[in-house]
């Protein structure tokens, strides 16, 4: 997408971002594990890597809980467009909290927008005004041309902001020295990592498992909206990879204690992202009534097409009980 200097509103705005360079920087280090997350899952898609900062324009990576009729989560997903995404919402689970669920959705419907209108400007567009108003305003106006950087579309004030704030938060990422700020790292151990449960448990008793205040997991896992985490609305934990680790010995020492009472069996490994040099066990999937191809790939933050290549399937259809492979076979 364009750069620094395409529009002067977008050099405003980058330099409006880090006219305290110190401040921005610890901004940005305290959201870089959710940033760094977001990054590995749209390495998957054929989506714009600016878009990997669209958490930054929407809300600061910060999990906005729901209220009536409002946009939630980091990606800022109405209710409305949530069910149309494939995103569960209820009294028990919202998934514009799940950060794969939610994340995966985005990314799939940025390509998709892309797709229909070959513009990423657009995208972005139809991602803040709707879909909907993008349609007849090419329809009246036609396409944007490719200058200025900013279309000179009549779109609402904020929906034009919306897209410079991302070219500009893209453009200190893409050049930081010109701005006086240096770009953080994230250590291994602090890399988020989805960590699979087979069976629903307190989240007083997952976070003890994890060696975390039940306030930081429930910071990190804001979909739950009880104080269980349901594993048939997800059944994964996004946890530093470090604590994922120690979850997982927790979870394998208790069910050997129990004498394999079936409690805890299933114990899944870390998937995407998982921390550089991490090993990721090979896992399998036991279909259960009613699930489809589609909503196995969502929960496992792999495509269909994965799915079906890894367990040579001809097409979309299961059975109950079927054994699924989820993980890449190597």
């Amino acid at each position: 997408m364009p750069g620094c200097d395409a529009d002067p509103a977008v050099l405003a705005w980058a330099k409006r971002y880090t006219r305290h360079p110190q401040q921005f920087e610890s901004q940005l280090q305290a959201v870089l594990p959710h940033l760094v997350y977001v990054q590995q899952v749209a390495d998957r898609y054929d989506v714009a890597g600016e878009f990997v900062l669209l958490p930054w324009v929407e809300s600061h990576f910060r999990p906005v809980l729901a209220r009536k009729h409002r946009p939630a989560g980091m990606w800022q997903i109405m209710p409305m467009t949530a069910g149309a995404m494939g995103l569960r919402v209820d009294g028990h689970y919202d998934g514009r909290l799940d950060g794969p669920a939610a994340t995966n959705a985005v990314m799939k419907l940025l390509e998709q927008y892309h797709d229909q209108f070959r513009d990423w400007r657009v995208a972005d567009y139809a991602y803040n005004a709707g879909e909907f108003t993008i349609r007849k305003i090419i329809r009246t106006h036609g396409m944007p041309a490719d200058q200025p950087a900013i279309p000179h579309w009549p779109v609402r004030k904020v929906t034009r902001e919306h897209l410079t704030k991302l070219l500009a938060i893209a453009c200190v990422v893409r050049e930081p020295a010109r701005f006086n700020v240096s770009l953080p790292t994230l250590p291994s151990e602090q890399h988020l990592v989805q960590t699979e449960i087979y069976h629903s448990m307190p989240i007083a008793r997952a976070a003890n498992h994890a060696g975390m205040s039940v306030e930081a997991l429930k910071h990190l896992n804001p979909a739950f909206r009880s104080n269980m985490i349901d594993a048939s609305a997800a059944s994964y934990l996004i946890l530093p990879a470090g604590h994922a680790r120690q979850f997982r010995d927790a979870l394998l020492a208790h069910a050997s204690s129990t004498h394999g009472d079936g409690l805890l069996d299933g114990v899944g490994a870390a998937t995407v992202g998982s921390a550089p040099g991490e090993k990721v066990a090979r896992k399998t999937h036991i279909v259960k009534r009613g699930e489809s191809l589609w909503q196995i790939a969502r929960n496992y933050s792999v495509n269909v097409s994965q799915l079906q290549r890894w367990n040579r399937l001809g097409g979309h259809a299961l059975k109950p009980g079927q054994a699924l492979m989820v993980s890449a076979p190597n």
